[in-house]
């Protein structure tokens, strides 16, 4: 039965709601900030999954994107995307192969942060007789991945131009650990110490006669921040599309952007007047940055998460009874996602568009 048509709450549930209107607006809100400034936006796939809203974000201006995994980026270069960085390391045969076979169809760029990697790529690229783009990841204060800067990461350079069949593109850095800082002063300070590090580190590359042409890097959370610092050259930004209840609440960020998803849930139960019970768990919803909330509703709160079902405290102005439904703002809209095969793009309550969620699961 096709869906296109029915209003959002004839929608059996639980279903993964997108407000057409308001992704649309995201899309073009942070396209028209990348027209005032020399950095360019390359957003995160990891996101949305789905290649279709990247198109969307190239058509609005955005130069290319960024993928988690080389799923998501086989997903989007065979819906036709070639300039793609997987800013990601990428170990081992299997994966490597997989990486070379898509330097065939795409201007693929990978990050690395270690030598031996660089070796590997390398001969598997000569041996497929293609070149792959690299970045150096380096470590701007998250601690994850990433070289030191300084010396190891001239040391990384100078290894990849030795190599054969590669192109050493330039630096990559992710201030992740800042980007949900709630206060913007707190925020830019915090950023804005975390790129200079990379910032050092192509200087230190430019000392030595290394050409550092890419500088990658950033997050909804810094995209004015780290997008307005005359050295970066790209923004990875993807939460920006959606939004959640978590970049809600960060300033400089909540004011710019609107909260376009949603999951629809059904009431279950409602087995006391303090409490209700809806179909929407943790199979559905991701509680990492917190517990999801009814949206537009007051005196209900989720207050839990189990499997399958929502737990919400009620006061006694809350009518609702079992069979109604209720929209759920996640509190990361990117691990929601994952959960979800489809998109309902919605608009003006009624569904227009439905979007296979193409890279969802795609963690290899």
């Amino acid at each position: 039965m096709s869906l296109i048509g029915m209003h959002k709450t004839e929608l059996d549930t639980p279903a993964l709601l997108v407000d057409l209107d308001k992704m649309e607006s995201n899309i073009q809100t942070m396209a028209d900030y990348f027209k005032t400034v020399n950095t360019e936006l390359r957003p995160h796939v990891k996101t949305h999954k789905t290649p279709l809203l990247s198109h969307k974000q190239i058509a609005a201006g955005a130069i290319g994107v960024t993928c988690a995994k080389l799923g998501e980026a086989e997903a989007v270069i065979h819906a036709g995307i070639r300039d793609v960085l997987v800013a990601n390391q990428i170990i081992g045969t299997q994966k490597i192969a997989r990486l070379v076979n898509l330097a065939k169809q795409s201007d693929i760029m990978v990050a690395v942060d270690n030598a031996q990697n660089v070796t590997d790529i390398s001969a598997a690229a000569r041996a497929k007789g293609v070149t792959v783009r690299m970045l150096i990841e380096v470590n701007t204060g998250m601690n994850r991945c990433g070289v030191e800067p300084g010396q190891p990461t001239l040391e990384l350079a100078r290894h990849i131009l030795r190599a054969s069949h590669l192109k050493f593109e330039g630096l990559m850095g992710y201030e992740g650990h800042t980007v949900a800082k709630p206060n913007y002063a707190e925020r830019d300070a915090a950023a804005r110490h975390s790129v200079q590090l990379l910032v050092d580190a192509k200087h230190y590359l430019e000392k030595q006669s290394i050409a550092v042409p890419i500088m990658s890097g950033g997050g909804t959370g810094t995209f004015n921040i780290t997008g307005s610092i005359p050295e970066m050259t790209e923004v990875q930004a993807g939460s920006y599309i959606f939004m959640d209840a978590t970049y809600r609440n960060v300033e400089g960020v909540g004011e710019h952007f609107q909260c376009a998803l949603t999951v629809l849930a059904t009431v279950v139960s409602r087995p006391a007047p303090d409490r209700v019970i809806v179909d929407t768990g943790m199979k559905v919803l991701a509680k990492e940055f917190g517990m999801p909330q009814p949206v537009g509703m007051n005196g209900l709160e989720m207050v839990g998460l189990s499997e399958e079902h929502g737990k919400m405290n009620a006061d006694a102005s809350v009518s609702l009874t079992p069979g109604d439904k209720l929209e759920i703002l996640p509190t990361h809209c990117c691990t929601t996602v994952n959960l979800h095969d489809r998109y309902c793009g919605i608009r003006d309550g009624i569904v227009e568009s439905v979007w296979d969620i193409t890279a969802r699961g795609k963690a290899q």
